[in-house]
């Protein structure tokens, strides 16, 4: 998932895997994270993630939660939050196949 300049602040919604919570939806502006919510899950938990991860930079985000498990688990809610921001910073090649601008400069 790309996030353009024209994108920013549009909602972004996750699939998760492996975890009680089903989708998680947020934005990026100018690299922070906004308005996280979850789709299930432990309800006053997942609140208290988003009210936490609110402004946060993107990148942070990604290095605090990446990783953390759920019991016996692989995964957690913070673990996959930190999953889809990671995805939604990294550009995708574009619909018609070209790659990123990035790969071209390689």
């Amino acid at each position: 998932m790309v996030i353009l300049e024209e994108d920013e602040g549009r909602p972004i919604n996750y699939k998760t895997t492996g975890t009680c919570s089903t989708e998680i939806n947020f934005e990026l502006r100018d690299g922070k994270v906004h308005s996280v919510s979850f789709e299930n899950g432990c309800d006053g938990n997942l609140k208290a993630l988003g009210i936490l991860a609110e402004g946060m930079d993107a990148n942070e985000l990604v290095k605090k939660l990446k990783g953390l498990r759920c019991g016996r688990k692989k995964t957690s809610c913070g673990d996959q939050l930190a999953t889809a921001v990671a995805q939604a910073l990294v550009p995708q090649p574009s619909p018609q196949g070209e790659g990123s601008p990035l790969d071209k400069a390689k």
